[in-house]
């Protein structure tokens, strides 16, 4: 009796777990220092069996008495858990302490009170997954340690780890009987580790609660700074020793101490301390009033206790908050008081001379907002308005008045109010409740009418203006029309929605109500109510409202009643959505079964939720039209259960769906339990219910690299790869293995938990591990790297490893033989032996001889094939008859067999050498293009950088690619003079780009008020499309005329680009609108129309900071290297034909030997004296002159370079001797008529000079082809019959042979042009350029509007639109970006090029043939790979958020800022100006035609600029 007694499952304890333990019908005793644990069967009150007489000796062996008892002992369990192994227990300060051994390899440990009441629980891991083993007994030399076993190790535990508590209150709060306070050396520790712990108050135990835990307390924590002579009193709590006797201070910080004394009894114990010195006082932080200090109580030179207290000044409280000074004084937690005549917070009121006041202060009113920049009176009313003498001057005011004009380009601010002394700045009156006066702005934030008039409730005097279509402020007197246009909707979403209503559909639009009481009751769709709901609605532009219920389907446009009415161009359905059934139609109670609901209309509405009994929602939900996938909750019964799919939260859609929670599968057991590092060899899960898992997936904690998905074979069987492994080592524990089985982490179905009382116990515990070991080791027998076989004979392979522990299986080991596989015929321990039943004839010498286990692949040798003695003289028999036999043959052959035979055989030559050349070529030429171009990159770096052209001439020359249209001239970029002695003459810029719009004087007046005008009417959305539509219709109105309009409009508006996108955009409709009648994917593939136009150069403003930020280096890069590549074998001067190039019609078709040469050039220009200098012993001296140029001139803009007809080559052979070398002089050779362009290797050069002449001479392009040539001679002259019959059959052999060296070149390039493509169809930051974004986000909306679903159709849209409209005018026109010169060589090249990336942005498949181009051909292979990115590019761009169209404003809004001023508007003006006064009477009849425009009188303001501008232009332009 009085015993306590703890009461488990007999199960978990096997028999002799303990000595003096006795197992008889399920009842157990054991004897353990003085205490009895019991373990019966789990039942709250045990029955009475009915003992056998020998079982009443129980424990006679074991005991001095036996057990013998006839009624079995009754109690109530004081702690349930299930798999328990193992048990011991001490008694500690007044704690019984039980620690308990797990199946699982857990220990726990229990704390119970004298109450046998569970306080406190904690749980260690020993062994994943391993059980303790019963026998578990404390260190009989020291108890605080703890010996348990598992089947792999045994472990010395120890039974607390008082450590991890850092506190005082953690250590006690944790009520762990063998852990207390130790408060000398302020530290949780057991109480015999702590010093002096016999003496009283040294160590507090968990028994004594937090309360006893050690504090101080300073009775005066808040210290004038101003006080003489401060000295802190405090008093000490809590568990603390004596301190008599012992050497104590109290600890400042910073090493800055003060000597302690105390003071009072034992129990009550005090401390005085003298406070640090003023000057040591810490800094006071900058708006604070006040310092806390931190103090600790010294002892023995260690802090043992803390608190804080407070320094505080009263002068700091004034003047931290200025503005209220005087109230911030009165009301601050520490004594202080004002002084009004000095202006000062002080903290004795002796220091003042005045009596004592109330504050001065501003009474806080409501003042009306009032507009920017009107001058209005402020009314300020004062409390407490009497003042003493300020200045000699007395006053008393209780009510001041202002009048102020106050501004702002916002749509409101709020302006604080106060009062400050008019000679005294820095002193205020006291403002307690800031007052604030709101200053408004009409024009801003008002985009319409319902906008602009709702501000009224703000208190906001805005009128609207229909004809400017603007908000301003409201004259005197007010207006009396404050009736707005009818509602506008432009778009609803969702489109459909189930009959019972409660969709939220939202209405974008304009002019949708000045405010929410407006459109209360205003929304209907046909007949049936939509609640608007207040928290969501946007004045004018969003209504969020809840539809109501339908008695049956329909369809309408939905209506907003606001005062007008206003209905949307998209009908809303009310449909019944359908739904059929479910599958799977069962899965396990643990969740994650992924279902898909089947069925009609599911995609209305705008809330879903799947409802699985009535009470948990199924998860990641996706769903379309037809089908609703989700992932299934958890479960905690096995049953059916209903499937609720719920729209808007009314009720269920489905009635008879039903899913079924089967039970949990259970995996029983895993293996192997071993593997390599390398991973990869199978895992085997056995167990059942595997049949409803979906997806399984392994994880090895700790050290697995990745998951591994698995492969479901049957109920019972599931296999794993196992995962690779890191950081391991020598000797590790077993890894715990964690499963997840449809996403749900595996665990064995065990009695929940009290998570709550017990987290720790919530951490998964894995019931399986695995054992990493290192990759097996293989060698051959001798271990010899190369082994020789003759082909035909048998092979078998005698492999040796190093023993492992890893126990592999005959099957796990795969031998193969380059692709061939070896049979496995024996496996032992050392030995594995394999043989080949096949020929192993193949082209390769040499084959590879690896072994793979898992994911480990070794090769052990290599495999020699040689042939038999008999083999090689059969051969050289065989060979002898066939080399008589051809010798025969020879001499029958006539002598042109023999030649044609000849010349197959040179031919072959010819291809292999020639291959072996291309692989040559492309290996040398990419090795020596990349060092170059490393070089460049590094050159661009440290110079200017790339020579990209400012922004207005990057506008003008894409606008205007040709020739402009103004005045039918060609205009290029200024250029500046050079300081050398060469330059280029500064050359004609833009009209467009100069400052000032010159016209004569006495006619701007007139001219300027008509273009003023005019500007107005563009700005006018209705005339302009009018104007834009009405001259498209005429016939004589051409392409050119419709570009040339689109950028002179792009240019007019360029500082408005929102209202230039929109006007784009309705015109974009409309073509769309005429696109889809007919065959829409031809939309946008020329530019035929204005809008055309109108986009390719919108597309060119929004992409130029990305075409300069991301695809200017690349594609700076991609040019340079094509011209090195050129440069790089001979180049003809005369037909520009080179050797490398990538198109054929550019291809040089001969072999030409051309040898490098450095020369050593000196030229005073472009910041350089001297270089050394590559060029070809081919180049003429044009060409040499060209390279020497480009060398110097590197980091000079093209436009400044000098030219090369203004230099000549001076060449010093001696140091006295120079030469002028030119193309043409009396040295050229004459070849068939024709003269030879001189060249380095005619001249023999090694060290040319370049000096600056002013001679020009005559340009190599210039020359007459029928006089003169340079490499190659002309073929169409009957010339032939001059050369001997061999060197003219030699020239004209195979020229198709040298199509390889366009592979040749493209390999070389290869790595740049992806560059440039991946810099093109990439998205940097996961976000595209806003333009693309928004324009593809646009095209899909009006595809969607015209219910056009095909993707190829959008596809194409997308294409013509971006790539082909933007990206391939800039890669066939680099000179539009960059300062350089584009030769008609590069041009070519660039060509094939952008063929290349069109035939990547198409859909239609490639159909070639040997017929077909090269520039086609050449890049097929890439293709495909390039279609791939173009797609994940679109698909990318599709799947991001879209933008709104207050972003995309911003955006332009930023766009139009950052280049404003850049352009002359007026001759822009002027120029569109003549195309309205060509088609002046159709203009006019289409203005007429059009309600709108004829309702606003539209063209009677057309008329007036015709008036202004037609008697004077023509005249003003005569007199100039």
């Amino acid at each position: 009796p009085g015993v306590p007694c703890a009461w488990v499952a007999p199960a978990a304890i096997p028999r002799g777990a303990f000595p003096g333990q006795f197992v008889h019908a399920g009842l157990a005793a054991v004897m353990w220092r003085g205490t009895c644990w019991c373990w019966l069967q789990p039942t709250d009150v045990c029955v009475s069996p009915q003992l056998q007489p020998e079982q009443l000796d129980c424990g006679a062996a074991h005991l001095q008495h036996p057990l013998a008892i006839v009624n079995p002992v009754t109690a109530t369990p004081v702690f349930t858990y299930s798999g328990l192994t193992s048990v011991a227990v001490a008694s500690v300060n007044n704690y019984t302490v039980v620690f308990l051994g797990t199946a699982s390899g857990g220990l726990l440990k229990i704390n119970l009170d004298s109450t046998m009441k569970v306080i406190s629980r904690r749980s260690i891991s020993v062994a994943y997954g391993e059980p303790v083993h019963p026998i578990m007994q404390f260190d009989p030399s020291d108890s605080t340690y703890l010996y348990l076993m598992t089947s792999y190790q045994m472990t010395r535990v120890k039974v607390a780890a008082c450590n991890q508590y850092p506190t005082c209150t953690e250590c006690l709060a944790a009520a762990d009987a063998y852990c207390g306070w130790c408060t000398m050396e302020t530290r949780c520790s057991l109480q015999h580790e702590c010093t002096n712990f016999t003496g009283a108050n040294f160590w507090a135990s968990a028994s004594e609660g937090v309360q006893q835990c050690p504090s101080m307390t300073i009775l005066e924590p808040e210290i004038n700074i101003d006080k003489e002579n401060p000295a802190l009193i405090i008093q000490i709590n809590g568990t603390i020793p004596n301190l008599n006797g012992t050497n104590i201070s109290c600890d400042y910080g910073n090493n800055i101490r003060t000597v302690a004394r105390v003071a009072g009894d034992y129990v009550n114990q005090f401390i005085y301390c003298s406070l640090l010195s003023r000057e040591k006082y810490p800094a006071f932080p900058d708006d604070q009033d006040h310092v806390v200090v931190e103090t600790a109580l010294r002892v023995n030179s260690k802090n043992i206790i803390r608190a804080n207290f407070t320094i505080y000044d009263c002068k700091r409280t004034g003047n931290i908050y200025p503005k209220r000074a005087c109230t911030s004084c009165l009301s601050a937690r520490w004594k202080c008081h004002w002084c009004p005549s000095t202006y000062t917070c002080v903290s004795n009121h002796s220091q003042c001379d005045d009596e004592k006041i109330d504050c001065p202060r501003i009474v806080p009113a409501s003042l009306d907002p009032m507009p920017t920049g009107v001058s209005r009176d402020i009314t300020i009313s004062l409390a407490n308005a009497t003042f003493s003498k300020v200045n000699e001057f007395p006053f008393s005011f209780s009510l001041f008045a202002f009048c102020v004009q106050l501004h702002t380009s916002e749509k409101n601010d709020l302006f604080p109010v106060n009062l400050q002394l008019k000679d005294r700045p820095d002193r205020f009156i006291d403002s307690p409740e800031m007052m604030t006066v709101e200053v408004y702005n009409c024009a801003t934030g008002s985009a319409d009418c319902s906008q602009c008039l709702g501000r009224e409730d703000l208190g906001h005097r805005c009128v609207w203006s229909e004809s400017s279509s603007s908000c301003r402020l409201q004259g005197e007197p007010p207006q009396t029309s404050d009736v707005c246009p009818a509602p506008e909707i432009k778009k609803i979403e969702p489109l459909r929605g189930p009959l019972e209503g409660g969709t939220l559909l939202t209405i974008r639009g304009r002019n949708m109500g000045r405010r929410f009481s407006d459109v209360l009751g205003a929304v209907r769709i046909g007949s049936v109510q939509c609640t608007p709901l207040p928290d969501r609605y946007v004045v004018s532009e969003a209504i969020v409202c809840q539809t109501g219920e339908a008695q049956e389907e329909f369809s309408d446009v939905v209506t907003v009643n606001v005062s007008r009415e206003g209905k949307s161009r998209e009908r809303y359905s009310y449909v019944l959505p359908v739904v059929q059934s479910i599958a799977p139609l069962n899965g396990p109670k643990a969740g994650g079964t992924r279902v898909t609901i089947r069925g009609s209309k599911l995609d209305v509405g705008s809330e879903l939720r799947v409802l699985v009994n009535t009470s948990k929602q199924c998860t990641d939900l996706s769903r379309n039209d037809s089908t609703i996938t989700c992932t299934m909750p958890s479960a905690e019964l096995t049953a059916a259960v209903p499937v609720c799919v719920q729209f808007e939260n009314k009720s269920c859609a489905s009635y008879d769906i039903t899913f079924k929670f089967e039970k949990n599968p259970v995996i029983s057991d895993i293996n192997p339990k071993k593997s390599q590092i390398s991973g990869g060899r199978t895992i085997t899960l056995e167990g059942r219910g595997f049949e409803l898992v979906q997806n399984v997936s392994m994880l090895v904690r700790g050290i697995g690299r990745e998951q591994t998905s698995c492969r479901v074979h049957t109920d019972t069987v599931i296999t794993c790869p196992s995962p690779a492994a890191s950081n391991i080592t020598v000797g590790s524990k077993p890894a715990p293995v964690d499963f997840y089985l449809n996403g749900r982490l595996y665990a064995d179905d065990r009695p929940a938990l009290d998570e709550e009382m017990y987290p720790e116990e919530a951490l998964h515990i894995s019931k399986f591990s695995l054992e990493y070991y290192a990759d097996p080791q293989f060698f051959t027998a001798k271990k010899e790297k190369w082994i020789k076989h003759h082909p035909g004979e048998p092979l078998t392979l005698v492999i040796h490893k190093e023993p492992d522990s890893l126990g592999l299986e005959s099957n796990e080991y795969q031998v193969k033989i380059g692709l061939i596989s070896c049979e496995i015929q024996i496996v032992s321990d050392k030995v594995i032996h394999c043989s080949v039943n096949e020929s192993l004839s193949t082209s390769e010498r040499q084959l590879p001889v690896t072994i793979q286990v898992g994911k480990f692949n070794y090769t052990i040798a290599m495999l020699h094939l040689g042939g038999g003695e008999t083999a090689i003289i059969v051969s050289i028999v065989i060979c002898s008859i066939l080399l008589v036999l051809s010798v025969v043959a020879l001499f029958v052959f006539c002598t042109k067999s023999r030649r044609a035979e000849r010349y197959w055989q040179k031919t072959l030559l010819q291809m292999e050498e020639m291959e072996s050349q291309i692989r040559e070529e492309i290996r040398k030429g990419f090795a020596e293009l990349q060092t170059d171009m490393t070089d460049l990159t590094k050159e661009l770096n440290r110079s200017q950088g790339i020579p990209f052209l400012e922004y207005k001439h990057f506008v003008t020359r894409t606008f205007f690619p040709k020739c402009s249209s103004l005045y039918e001239e060609c205009y290029i970029l200024p250029t500046q003079q050079l300081s050398s002695q060469v330059g280029s003459q500064v050359q004609e810029t833009h009209p467009l780009l100069v400052g000032e719009w010159k016209i004569p004087e006495n006619c701007r007046p007139n001219m300027e008020e008509g273009i003023s005008l005019f500007s107005t009417l563009l700005n006018n959305k209705h005339f302009l499309i009018v104007f834009v539509h009405a001259l498209e219709q005429q016939k004589d109105f051409a392409v050119r005329d419709r570009c040339n309009l689109a950028s002179l409009l792009t240019i007019a508006l360029h500082g408005k680009l929102e209202y230039y996108t929109s006007i784009m955009k309705d015109l974009l409709v409309d073509l769309i609108d005429a696109s889809a009648s007919k065959n829409p994917k031809l939309m946008l593939r020329r530019t035929e129309s204005v809008v055309e136009k109108m986009l390719t150069n919108w597309m060119s403003i929004c992409m130029y900071s990305y075409l300069r930020e991301t695809v200017g280096e690349p594609f700076f890069l991609l040019i340079c290297a094509i011209k090195q590549q050129i440069n790089k074998g001979s180049i003809d001067a005369i037909t520009g034909k080179a050797r490398y190039t990538l198109n054929e019609e550019w291809l040089l078709r001969e072999n030409i030997e051309a040898k490098p040469r450095n020369l050593n050039v000196s030229f005073q220009g472009c910041g350089m004296d001297s270089l050394s200098v590559r060029a070809m012993d081919t180049d003429t001296l044009s060409q040499v002159k060209e390279k020497i140029l480009e060398a110097f001139c590197k980091n000079v803009p093209y436009s400044q370079w000098p030219r090369v007809e203004d230099v000549d080559l001076e060449w010093f052979a001696t140091s006295t001797d120079s030469y002028i070398l030119r193309d043409l002089d009396d040295t050229s050779v004459v070849e068939d008529g024709r003269k030879k362009l001189n060249t380095l290797a005619h001249y023999k050069v090694n060290l040319p000079a370049l000096l600056p002449r002013s001679l020009p001479g005559l340009g190599v392009k210039d020359l007459d082809t029928e006089k003169y040539f340079h490499l190659v001679l002309p073929t169409d002259e009957s010339v032939e019959h001059k050369k001997s019959h061999r060197q003219s059959h030699r020239k004209k052999v195979l020229p198709e042979i040298y199509l390889t060296r366009l592979l040749s070149t493209k390999g070389t390039l290869q790595k740049f042009l992806d560059d440039l493509f991946k810099a093109i169809l990439s998205i940097r930051d996961d976000k595209p350029p806003v333009a693309v974004k928004y324009f593809f986000d646009f095209l899909e909306e009006q595809a969607e509007k015209r219910g056009i679903t095909d993707p190829d159709t959008m596809h194409i849209w997308k294409t013509n639109s971006l790539p082909l409209r933007f990206w391939v005018n800039i890669l066939k026109n680099p000179q539009f970006v960059f300062d350089i010169d584009k030769t008609d060589h590069i041009d070519a090249c660039l060509s094939v090029i952008a063929q290349a990336f069109i035939d990547a942005c198409s859909l239609s498949d490639l159909q070639l043939g040997k017929d077909s181009p090269t520039n086609k051909l050449l890049y097929a292979k890439e293709i495909p790979e390039y279609r791939k990115i173009v797609q994940r590019y679109y698909k990318q761009i599709h799947d991001m958020p879209p933008l709104s169209e207050q972003e995309m404003n911003a955006h332009l809004a930023e766009e139009s800022r950052k280049y404003r001023n850049e352009f002359n508007t007026n001759v822009a003006m002027a120029e569109i100006y003549k195309y309205a006064k060509r088609y002046r009477s159709q203009i006019v009849a289409a203005l007429d035609a059009n309600p709108t425009t004829k309702r606003t009188q539209l063209q009677h303001k057309f008329e007036q600029v015709i008036a202004l501008m037609e008697d004077n232009i023509y005249e003003c332009c005569s007199e100039a």
